[in-house]
């Protein structure tokens, strides 16, 4: 459970990572922040592609993040986008192999202090993980 310090300081980090977004083509720029194991606040931006399939969510590009920097396992998440921001299901995934239980914070730029918490098990109740695959 984050405090109150983390989750300020999270969806701030959060909400300056979304202004490096690169979205020529949606113009819809999401910012993400994750708190990984040691504390340390890690970002990451959408990053858009011509070739749509291609584009990297901002939740995924900050978790990779931690993964390189030895963040695992994440305690936290938070998303800052225009309008009800949400992890798409690719993240809501990704994420759960990372820090299944996390908290996950979303925020809309336009009016920060209306933040809602939910989490990762509530976004994804029936999470596949290393435990669901067969072992031979």
């Amino acid at each position: 459970m984050m405090d109150r310090s983390q989750i300020e300081t999270l969806l701030a980090a959060a909400a300056a990572a979304r202004q490096a977004a690169y979205a020529p083509y949606s113009g819809y720029r999401v910012g993400a922040a994750v708190l990984a194991a040691d504390g340390r606040i890690i970002v990451g931006c959408n990053v858009e592609n011509a070739s749509y399939g291609l584009t990297i969510c901002a939740e995924r590009a900050a978790a990779v993040a931690a993964v390189v920097g030895g963040g695992l396992p994440l305690r936290g998440v938070a998303v800052v986008a225009a309008g009800s921001p949400a992890p798409c299901g690719a993240c809501r995934q990704f994420l759960a192999e990372l820090g299944p239980g996390i908290d996950v914070l979303l925020a809309d730029p336009g009016s920060p202090e209306a933040w809602r918490r939910t989490t990762l098990r509530d976004l994804l109740p029936d999470q596949f993980g290393p435990e669901s695959l067969e072992k031979g």
